[in-house]
């Protein structure tokens, strides 16, 4: 993927690119800032057509947005004049789907992410993690075959993401979803998914691929106590070139 400049020229955002996620399978892309994961996501989504080369679906080039995929962005970006349920309908709406069908699906979704008693609120009545749980709800609302993930737990704390990894793993292993989540956070990598694919600076290529041999992909609680997270981790630093932070040492006193 190469983007023009005006005054000439381009920058070479990906390059020699080529990977492919199998049915029910979760895959991570981590790599430096700017070095094409959020491009490859739009291409997938069919947002932006590749300069050369092509994406595919179930089979079918990607040619523009299309109904088998559904993305989920950094922010939640729900409309604040529709409440919960409308949010979470809107997509399947614009799909032309039965409005009986639409509410039956959305009360689906917010029982199974605890948000029944939420329905008829608005998004400002809503904490960041409820938030998130209904744009996540609204993605899956469409009932598409893939997932594209942007960061999609970036902007809550700590412990609100913990949850929401545990909703986001559960609900893609009850729904035999196939998705391709791009996150900075190695252990998130690690612990939701059955790959991580690594990527170089820009131009960005896959330069590892690295598969996941642990258990528990549905329960990232439980999947974060096998031992062998903290050394897929480290292997990422290493791969990324992340410097450990240095130990603590212990504070010197004079009397």
């Amino acid at each position: 993927m190469r983007f023009p400049e005006a005054r000439g020229g381009g920058v070479t955002a990906i390059e020699d690119v080529s990977f492919s996620v199998a049915d029910g399978e979760v895959v991570a892309l981590i790599g430096p800032s700017g070095c094409g994961k959020s491009t490859l996501l739009n291409i997938a989504a069919g947002l932006q057509p590749p300069t050369s080369g092509q994406a595919l679906v179930d089979g079918e080039p990607v040619e523009g947005p299309n109904a088998h995929v559904a993305f989920m962005l950094q922010k939640d970006l729900l409309l604040p004049w529709r409440t919960v349920a409308e949010n979470v309908m809107l997509g399947a709406e614009i799909q032309g789907e039965r409005r009986s069908e639409c509410l039956r699906r959305a009360g689906e979704l917010l029982c199974a992410f605890h948000l029944a008693d939420f329905a008829d609120r608005y998004p400002h009545q809503l904490s960041g993690g409820m938030r998130q749980r209904v744009a996540l709800a609204r993605t899956l609302a469409v009932n598409p075959s893939v997932l594209l993930l942007d960061e999609p737990f970036s902007a809550v704390d700590a412990q609100t993401r913990i949850v929401l990894q545990r909703d986001l793993a559960q609900t893609l292993e009850r729904a035999e979803k196939t998705a391709l989540l791009i996150t900075h956070d190695l252990h998130e990598a690690v612990i939701l998914s059955d790959r991580v694919l690594v990527m170089s600076r820009r131009p960005g290529r896959i330069v590892e691929e690295i598969t996941i041999e642990a258990g528990h992909r549905s329960d990232p609680y439980l999947r974060r106590q096998d031992g062998k997270i903290g050394d897929y981790v480290s292997r990422l630093m290493q791969r990324l070139e992340i410097a450990p932070p240095p130990p603590p040492q212990a504070a010197a006193y004079r009397q």
